[in-house]
């Protein structure tokens, strides 16, 4: 195979810029039109398309289990006799640091929650309506989530460490397109790659920004308008541009370190404070539950209007991130045998999301049901005060409602460095070592395209960003099927 690329080729990112500039044009000129049409344009892919969606995890999952326990399971990525980079430890530290993300700090207590007080089938309120809510987390971030990202690590990993082909989504269809990937169709590849994950994480740095600045008014008092969280998103912009561009290694080990301890005390406190034993309970059930209706809810339409809004956007949210965590767990996984990496990448992560949500979401209804329903009123009111309300209702709350706004900082500057990164990669044709000045631009105009919409939309603005990258993952999601092909057929060349 080819190895050979035009690192001067700057197509991928000149089309990926100005469709992001298209974009943000439109937004700031036309924004009811533009949030107009998004919504129908996300509403056609759900309607028609949201059981294609579920049936892609679904298939994502079977495609990878089978290859890894498969004889293609003891193939190195990378050459046969290439050590791991990391110690198992440290392996798997990262892979448990890659679990933890913005989503999980926004939703852990409000989704169970809004759950809780309108499930999908049966009455709200009830202990059964509790039990579900928990299951239902643990569907949307559990094994599915991790099985998205692992298809594309598998992909990169084995095309770039086991081939030696540029680290592009697009050099995973070699088998298939051989040296066509260098051409159009390769860049139309990157480049759908690049509209997914720009928009994804543009989302996140709005609903990361969001919450901080609606956590600062329920802390202090100060009012969260579009222009105080157009500051916040503003100053995490420049934390985790500046970490990108200062030195990607030690910037992400000193974020990471932060984002690891910091979880890891939460975590701690609210298991210990929020009802141990009713955590370990509900806990307990709902892995059972988890477990015996993994199929089922896995495929589950029961309630339509209900999966599009919930499991469907899930699905499509975590496509929309499957190429910049791909490629973060493939760069800390070369030397691994293929079983190792899918084993590893899919239940290390999906344990600590489990455990995670027991835990607040443990805490959240014994809190609940102690104080006669305060944090349900709380999410009623505001969404994004979740976590706070929770904490308020925990000793020590001058103390770890300012942590939990610096645990979500932390959580998305991880995230947002890994993926200025990874932009940067993709749009300089898959080059290890991005120029500083690439990974600036890609920072910058991250937090600059949030940064306009909020401030002419407000944050309902955040909503029209949330849609475009929801759109934006029906293609990849396609291209990630064929992605599954790819491989087998790869696999199939190797001698094992």
């Amino acid at each position: 195979m080819s190895s050979e690329q035009k690192t001067t080729d700057r197509s991928v990112l000149y089309v990926s810029a100005g469709i992001a500039l298209i974009f943000v044009a439109f937004s700031i000129i036309l924004p009811s039109q533009m949030a107009k049409g998004a919504n129908g344009v996300l509403s056609f892919l759900t309607t028609n398309f949201g059981w294609l969606y579920l049936m892609s995890a679904f298939i994502f999952t079977i495609v990878l289990f089978v290859i890894a326990l498969s004889r293609f399971g003891n193939i190195k990525l990378g050459l046969d006799d290439e050590k791991p980079e990391f110690t198992n430890f440290q392996w798997f530290t990262m892979l448990f640091g890659g679990g933890m993300g913005i989503g999980m700090v926004f939703w852990a207590i409000a989704e169970p929650i809004t759950h809780y007080m309108s499930p999908p089938v049966g009455q709200p309120g009830t202990p059964q309506a509790m039990h579900d809510a928990m299951r239902i987390v643990f569907n949307d971030f559990g094994i599915h989530v991790w099985v998205i990202y692992a298809i594309c690590g598998l992909a990169l990993a084995y095309f770039q460490y086991r081939k030696g082909l540029p680290c592009l989504i697009s050099s995973a269809f070699y088998p298939i397109l051989g040296e066509r990937i260098h051409g159009p169709i390769g860049k139309a590849i990157d480049i759908i790659a690049v509209f997914a994950t720009m928009f994804g994480v543009a989302t996140s740095l709005g609903l990361g920004a969001d919450q901080i600045a609606t956590g600062v008014e329920y802390i202090w008092g100060i009012k969260a308008t579009p222009g105080m969280t157009a500051v916040v998103i503003a100053i995490m912009t420049v934390i985790f541009t500046a970490a990108t561009v200062s030195g990607l290694h030690k910037a992400m080990q000193a974020v990471a370190n932060v984002k690891v301890w910091l979880s890891i005390g939460f975590m701690v406190f609210i298991f210990l404070f929020g009802g141990m034993v009713f955590i370990l309970n509900i806990f307990t059930q709902t892995m059972g539950d988890y477990i015996q209706n993994f199929v089922g809810q896995s495929l589950w339409m029961g309630n339509i209007e209900w999966t599009k809004a919930w499991p469907v956007f899930y699905r499509a949210w975590y496509i929309a991130w499957a190429a910049f965590v791909g490629q973060f767990i493939a760069r800390v996984s070369k030397g691994r045998t293929i079983r190792e990496f899918i084993l590893a990448s899919v239940f290390l992560p999906s344990g600590f999301c489990f455990i995670w949500l027991a835990i607040y979401g443990g805490a959240a209804f014994n809190l609940d049901a102690l104080s006669h329903g305060a944090i349900q009123l709380a999410v009623k009111s505001n969404i994004s005060t979740a976590l706070f309300a929770t904490l308020q209702h925990m000793p020590l709350y001058f103390i770890t409602a300012p942590l939990a706004i610096i645990l979500i900082i932390a959580s998305f500057a991880g995230a947002a460095n890994s993926a200025t990164y990874v932009l940067s990669m993709l749009t300089s044709g898959g080059d290890l070592n991005p120029s500083k000045k690439l990974c600036g631009f890609w920072g910058i105009a991250q937090g600059a395209v949030t940064i306009m919409l909020v401030l002419v939309g407000g944050t309902a603005a955040i909503k029209t960003l949330q849609t475009a990258s929801i759109a934006a993952a029906f293609p990849f999601m396609l291209i990630m099927l064929v992605m599954c092909y790819s491989i087998y057929k790869a696999l199939r060349q190797e001698k094992v």
